[in-house]
């Protein structure tokens, strides 16, 4: 038989059974769109948070003030011990550092912002002038903090977009006096609009020098230290280089923790690229008992069409030819389903891009080819069982049985 003969029998007989061949691409599709559907979700997880951290900055590495340890916890230690704090004094002696392009101390709290008889609550980052650069913000208006003695603190304020419009609406933002907490402050820049970012809206920020900020919370310590290394390859080295100052400021205790931006990338894409490969085991399951339906299916097929086996037998056609008749229909069916799953899968993918437009739930292109192959796979290793009983039957009780 000629290709296009068996093609035509396959297509003749799926569409003979509607009922039937609706059942089976509709069970291949369900399971396909769940692999392209899920595998969006988890490598858009994966996506957005890396996203977020690359949006921290380039080359960073953060000192944290305490040393964060696997021991346990200990009472004793609770009592007698206390990690020693951060300062403008030691961010200053990391700017010497060789590998070092920028540092930013940075104070972190909340505060009230009042003009024109406008009031809300703020979160306020106290740094420097090289804050902005290090975090990669853009200034729509204005200009950055002053370069000056980090120590002094001018009364100068950088607000976000969001502060600008609720509190200006119908005048210019810059040179305005406003308060914030018990100072009253000048506006000197407007931060273009980012949006939300690992729990800092950058649109309600109100950014001013960090000894301004210490005074205002009636602190001298730091919240973070930011670094930015030269280059990616110069990262291991200072972060080696600002554990090794900082231990020697304090007194030989090593008491801070250092993290760089690399390792906090790694770490997530393996737990996220582990979770997507989960779900996408999980997903294809659904696609195994797809391919046990198709063999049912066509298992019911063989015995529904002995008559017509029988005949073709009889008219000459080999047990080859019957073999694949019936794994041709399975592939068929099999091609179709997986067609649907993946405009089914592709269109929720697109939903979820719409109802969360942040969220980058793309499919990544492995998982869509193996959600495709695999489907018209499972359809043919599932037709090999039907399409052997097909052929072995003999065309004269076939012909009797019917």
């Amino acid at each position: 038989m000629r290709l296009p003969d068996i093609l035509r029998f396959a297509r003749d007989a799926a569409t003979g059974y509607p009922v039937r061949t609706a059942l089976s691409v509709l069970a291949m599709s369900i399971g396909v769109a769940a692999v392209v559907l899920l595998t969006a979700l988890g490598d858009g997880a994966r996506r957005y948070v890396v996203g977020q951290f690359s949006s921290l900055g380039t080359n960073l590495v953060i000192v944290l003030p305490g040393r964060s340890g696997t021991g346990g916890f200990n009472p004793a230690n609770a009592i007698t011990s206390t990690p020693r704090d951060l300062t403008i004094d030691d961010a200053g002696s990391l700017r010497r550092l060789p590998g070092v392009r920028r540092v930013a101390p940075l104070a972190v709290g909340t505060s009230e912002i009042a003009f024109g008889g406008r009031l809300r609550e703020i979160m306020v980052a106290g740094s420097t002038a090289e804050f902005i650069p290090i975090r990669n913000f853009e200034l729509a208006q204005g200009k950055a903090l002053p370069e000056e003695d980090w120590n002094r603190g001018s009364p100068v304020a950088i607000v976000g977009a969001k502060i600008r419009d609720e509190l200006f609406p119908n005048q210019p933002a810059l040179g305005q006096l406003i308060r914030v907490g018990d100072r009253r402050l000048r506006v000197i820049g407007v931060l273009a609009s980012t949006g939300q970012g690992l729990g800092m809206n950058t649109d309600e920020l109100v950014i001013v020098p960090v000894a301004l900020a210490q005074a205002m919370f009636n602190s001298n310590t730091l919240f973070r230290i930011l670094i930015e290394a030269n280059s990616r390859e110069a990262i291991p080295g200072v972060k080696d280089a600002t554990l090794e100052t900082l231990k020697q400021r304090h007194r030989g205790e090593e008491d801070v923790t250092v993290i760089t931006q690399d390792a906090v990338l790694a770490t997530f894409d393996k737990l996220l690229g582990a979770l997507t490969l989960a779900v996408a085991g999980i997903a294809a399951i659904s696609l195994a008992v797809a391919g046990i339906l198709v063999m049912n299916v066509m298992l019911v097929a063989v015995t529904q069409r002995t008559g017509e086996i029988g005949l073709l037998k009889a008219l000459g056609a080999s047990g080859e030819n019957i073999r694949l008749l019936f794994l041709s229909e399975a592939a068929m069916l099999s091609a179709v389903g997986a067609a649907l799953g993946y405009v089914f899968g592709q269109l929720g993918a697109f939903v979820l891009r719409q109802v969360f437009p942040v969220f980058p739930a793309y499919p990544p292109d492995w998982a869509v080819f193996a959600a495709l192959a695999t489907a018209v796979g499972t359809g043919l290793l599932f037709g090999v069982m039907p399409a052997r009983r097909a052929a072995r039957l003999d065309p004269v009780q076939a012909l009797m049985r019917h």
